[in-house]
């Protein structure tokens, strides 16, 4: 059964993917805001310290064991969270799993078990969401991506594709809602590298130890900029870290000497020189029985603000300096011009 503590808030947010890695910061970050929370996932040792934590900050808070590619299963949490916490206002989708290798290595059944959660766990999500939101004409829901939802890399085709997939379907579904006049928000929030346990439970046939490709930041960064998001969501996605940004331009504007690199460099970035973990959570959860928490096993190295996520947050501001900026240019590039066509 779900727990459940305190009396219900006026905001509710659910959040799947929500024992370990962003998942968790992100349920700490809405916590320390004061929502009531409804985490979801299947480990159950994470979700049950992610309670805790949640209750520690003085918030309503239950946990719902599911796997997110059971639809009827995701349905049914979340008629339980409204039945105990009331009407949800935020649903952010954020479920992983995932195998690290080449992909003629990889077997159908996995290829589809990422799929199944990275994308249509999604989807499962989002239109569980959209049945209790549409009548109410309220709510706001959170996609949780990447930088490779932009640009794919070696050795993460079932991800990358997933991810992309995301992007896709979400714009559909925006298009959808905004012919029917609905006020229920999406936005999409795309991430760098994260230091989370996920390099240690990820599927691997890579030879050794799976990395994020540096530069690498800590949760506590993505989870600031999720709850930015789901609090600002007439903005149609946010790119957290100036990695993601370059993904995404570099893409846009030089996709072969992008793929160039990638071939030359992306397989060395992802792998260390150290033996692989022996188990994975592609099919079972790993913290069903022991809590990781939200950080993984790069502390040492994962940046712990992001400039540009405070320039998001500061968008006004920014957006002036910028034209300020732009127009004092504009004025001492006419001003230089001038004086050279006097002499």
């Amino acid at each position: 059964m779900a727990e459940v503590a305190g009396e219900p808030s006026s905001q509710v947010v659910v959040i799947s993917g929500a024992s370990a890695g962003v998942g968790r910061a992100t349920a700490r970050e809405f916590a320390r805001k004061g929502y009531a929370l409804a985490l979801l996932a299947r480990g159950r040792a994470g979700l049950d310290a992610a309670v805790e934590e949640a209750r520690a900050e003085g918030v309503p808070a239950m946990a719902v064991p599911v796997d997110v590619t059971d639809a009827g299963a995701v349905r049914e949490a979340l008629a339980r969270v409204e039945s105990e916490l009331g009407p949800v206002d935020i649903w952010v989708n954020c479920a992983f799993a995932s195998i690290i290798a080449p992909f003629m290595e990889i077997e159908p059944e996995e290829y589809r078990r990422v799929t199944d959660v990275c994308y249509h766990g999604y989807v499962h999500g989002t239109q569980a969401a959209l049945e209790r939101m549409l009548p109410r004409d309220r709510g706001v829901i959170v996609q949780v991506g990447s930088a490779l939802a932009y640009r794919g890399i070696p050795l993460q085709a079932a991800y990358c594709g997933a991810k992309h997939a995301i992007r896709g379907f979400t714009d559909s579904v925006r298009s959808e809602l905004v012919h029917q006049g609905s006020h229920v928000k999406v936005t999409e929030v795309h991430l760098p590298a994260v230091n989370t346990p996920q390099f240690t439970w990820v599927r691997s046939r890579v030879g050794g130890r799976p990395r994020p490709v540096p530069p690498v930041y800590q949760p506590e960064v993505v989870a600031d900029a999720i709850v930015w998001g789901a609090e600002h969501p007439r903005r149609r996605r946010y790119w957290v870290g100036a990695s993601t940004v370059v993904t995404v331009l570099g893409q846009r504007l030089a996709p072969r000497l992008v793929t160039w690199q990638q071939g030359r460099s992306g397989f060395k970035a992802q792998i260390r020189d150290l033996r692989p973990p022996e188990r994975d959570n592609l099919f079972q959860p790993l913290d069903d029985e022991r809590d990781y928490g939200a950080h993984g096993e790069f502390d040492g190295e994962a940046h712990e603000s992001s400039p540009l996520q405070e320039m998001n947050q500061r968008r006004r501001t920014a957006a002036l300096v910028g034209a300020a900026g732009f127009a004092a240019g504009a004025v001492g590039f006419a001003v230089t011009r001038g004086r050279r066509r006097r002499v």
